[in-house]
């Protein structure tokens, strides 16, 4: 194996059930990859967890290590497993290191137990939320295609309770993205977070697999349903618009900029004020190239990249290679190089490149203006929400450059419709 220099952080979502998941939800294709490990338990053995933690201490060479997990869904393998994880890492971690602990869960077994163990280990819950009942329970259903609504709020008032750091989860679909402002003042009046990240569901499809995409990727339609691959140009009738979608963060950024600017903090927003400010963040959507957001999945098997859990993006095993050496591999290298070394010239030449740089490679399927390939599907609402901030931004990074805090913008009343 070729590797480069390795890197001194990453960040890697362990997934210990794999991509099974206690709900149904329509447009999750990751329910599809059930089909990579025909016959297989999808549990995270306690040997590969402790191999997994110890590589990830020994691979960190900065203080801070996230530990993160994702599914599927995660908390199907019982608080147990995750009161085991941690007793690893305080085993292998060293002095200098500081875990950092988050999770991503639908929210539906959680308890007042889950609640307390999240506290007492200052776990990030990352709860997925996709607005009021109405919108939620389109497609966030369970496998008898009940609405979750209900169950979810029940675990997020555990959660509430305890005094857990919540981090709202909300895709953004063609069930509410013309509900922008009506989904923002939900999570916020409603639920009273203070931390939201907005994640477009732009499902691909070849013109042959649409219309069994269409059907959804739930376990009813197991059986019939393809394995998801990034392949095709076209897209589901779930999918969001793209232009909608820009319009959809504007008219969330007019309510917040109004008035929430250093009380709620959404993940978007944050992002393009780095950028705007000069000091990227590290999100990897909008960082100039990628290749250290990756994937694990229950056996061990270490992919690119979430998004990329298909064959052609298998790096190889842990148990097999060492993971900071499939991470620096010229494979991995490659993959993160892509994201900048491929953008067509329309990107090139865009004026609010330094804040996308082309976005989410998985989701540039579509032709530019000029003919080229490798456009970003969510290009044009990209741009609308870009231009649409720029006044805005500009002057929360000045408030910034003289030691101000951005939420002044707020007492200033910024004119958001203002020229670029």
């Amino acid at each position: 194996m070729i590797t480069g220099a390795k890197p001194p952080a990453f960040h890697l979502l362990a997934k210990p059930t794999g991509p099974i998941c206690n709900l149904d939800c329509e447009y999750c294709f990751f329910l599809s990859k059930e089909m990579l490990y025909p016959g297989d338990r999808f549990r995270m053995a306690d040997e590969l967890l402790e191999n997994y933690i110890r590589q990830l201490f020994e691979a960190h060479q900065t203080p801070e290590v996230t530990v993160a997990w994702q599914g599927g869904e995660p908390t199907m393998m019982g608080l147990d497993f995750f009161k085991r994880s941690v007793e690893l890492v305080e085993q292998y971690r060293q002095p200098w290191q500081q875990p950092s602990y988050t999770i991503q869960t639908n929210g539906v077994l959680i308890d007042d137990r889950w609640a307390a163990f999240f506290k007492e280990h200052n776990f990030l819950v990352g709860l997925s939320v996709d607005g009021p009942e109405d919108v939620h329970d389109t497609y966030r259903v369970d496998k008898r295609k009940h609405g979750s609504f209900d169950r979810v709020m029940a675990g997020y008032e555990h959660l509430r309770r305890a005094g857990v750091d919540v981090n709202v989860l909300c895709t953004v679909h063609r069930a509410n993205q013309d509900r922008g402002a009506e989904v923002y003042r939900f999570f916020r009046d409603s639920m009273d977070v203070q931390f939201i990240q907005f994640i477009p569901i732009v499902e691909r499809a070849t013109e042959t697999m649409l219309e069994i995409a269409n059907v959804g990727w739930s376990t009813e339609h197991k059986e019939e349903r393809p394995l998801y691959v990034q392949e095709g140009s076209h897209v589901t009738d779930r999918s969001v618009g793209s232009e909608a979608y820009g319009q959809f963060l504007v008219d969330v950024f007019d309510e917040w900029v109004s008035r929430d600017v250093g009380e709620v903090y959404v993940q978007m927003f944050d992002t393009a004020l780095a950028n705007w400010h000069g000091e990227p963040g590290a999100l990897c959507v909008f960082s100039e190239t990628c290749g250290l957001a990756l994937a694990l999945e229950h056996n061990g098997d270490l992919y690119s990249c979430d998004h990329f859990v298909e064959p052609d993006y298998l790096l190889g095993n842990i148990a097999e290679t060492p993971m900071i050496d499939l991470i620096a591999s010229e494979q991995q290298v490659t993959f993160g190089r892509d994201k900048r070394d491929s953008l067509p010239q329309y990107c090139l030449d865009c004026e609010v490149r330094f804040a996308c740089h082309g976005g989410c490679p998985r989701n540039r399927f579509i032709k530019t203006p000029d003919g080229d390939e490798g456009l970003n599907y969510l290009c044009d609402g990209y741009k609308r929400f870009f231009n649409h901030v720029n006044p805005a931004m500009r002057t929360m990074s000045r408030l910034l450059h003289e030691g101000r805090p951005p939420s002044e913008i707020v007492d200033l009343g910024i004119d958001t419709e203002a020229p670029t």
